[in-house]
């Protein structure tokens, strides 16, 4: 029997995830859930997500429905929030569902997988402009796309995902190496997210230094250097192809981390600089570079914790 996709569960209404939750309200308004906790359930409703000017009014669901089950579900969460969305997607699973997770980084789909199983999750990005989020208003100028993917190509869950994508008009890629492309995504983000956000630099900013494309390009071989190590094929054309990415970023654009940093939230170093610490110790891969980016950052965020904190009273 053909895999078809009806109902729809994104969980995460940031930058990316109220993208996505627009496009699919305006396909599938009935098949359509947006999972919150109750702390979001009513912020969302007595104060809407407001997407390029538009209010976005959803069917929200909270994480001890039962009366709901997903074929498809986004999970565009960041990445200190995807414990919480793996144990809060748990009703919504049956044999049957494929998992996205359009997180930034390489490590989500394990993560997912070790709950669910590899036969639900497939290897997924986000790529485009970044969206720039202020408060509850999210503005983003539409060049979005999703690159999905098995390891064993055009699988009847590919196809399923394929066809859903293409009837909600959202636009796609699956990459004939879908590893390679999702450490690609990795490389370009650990490069550019971390010294961005320390440095206060645009993508136009970075793209016309030429000290810091060698900067990027020393951050972007440690990278490849872990990625020959987890088994990545073609890893040695890593830095060139991030560096490729790099220049072809919008130059006004900011990295999610540097909107970070200038609103005062956390950011996702673990999920760049962790990672590949982390990576480089189980291989016994020197990362230097992506060490002083991790401890600078801290920095920043225990800095930014100190000028939130109350002074006290005499």
């Amino acid at each position: 029997m053909k895999r078809e996709i009806k109902n729809i569960l994104v969980c995460g209404l940031g930058a990316v995830g109220s993208i996505y939750a627009d496009k699919i309200q305006k396909f599938a308004p009935d098949n359509l859930r947006i999972l919150v906790d109750e702390e979001r359930l009513h912020r969302y409703q007595n104060n809407p997500i407001i997407f390029n000017g538009r209010e976005l009014n959803f069917t929200y669901i909270l994480p001890t429905a039962e009366d709901f089950k997903a074929d498809l579900i986004i999970i565009a969460t960041k990445f200190d929030g995807l414990n919480d969305a793996v144990k809060n997607i748990k009703n919504f699973v049956n044999e049957d569902t494929i998992i996205l997770s359009l997180l930034n980084g390489v490590t989500s789909e394990e993560i997912i997988a070790q709950t669910y199983g590899w036969e639900r999750v497939l290897y997924s990005y986000f790529i485009g402009h970044s969206a720039v989020r202020t408060g509850r208003k999210v503005t983003h100028d539409d060049f979005n796309i999703i690159v999905f993917g098995a390891n064993n190509g055009l699988d009847e869950r590919v196809l399923a995902v394929k066809e859903f994508l293409d009837k909600a008009k959202i636009k796609y890629e699956i990459p004939a190496d879908m590893r390679y492309s999702l450490w690609r995504k990795f490389v370009l983000n650990v490069s550019t997210n971390q010294p961005s956000a320390i440095l206060k630099m645009t993508f136009g900013d970075m793209q016309q230094n030429k000290v810091f494309v060698k900067f990027a390009a020393n951050i972007m071989q440690e990278v490849a250097n872990i990625a020959k190590a987890e088994g990545i094929n073609n890893s040695e054309n890593l830095v060139k192809d991030g560096l490729e990415a790099l220049a072809m970023m919008c130059p006004e654009g900011k990295t999610s981390m540097l909107q970070d940093v200038e609103a005062g939230r956390k950011t996702e170093v673990n999920m760049f600089a962790g990672t590949v610490i982390e990576l480089g110790k189980k291989h016994s891969i020197p990362t230097p570079y992506n060490q002083v980016l991790y401890e600078m950052i801290q920095v920043i965020q225990e800095e930014a914790n100190l000028k939130h904190k109350v002074p006290c009273s005499t």
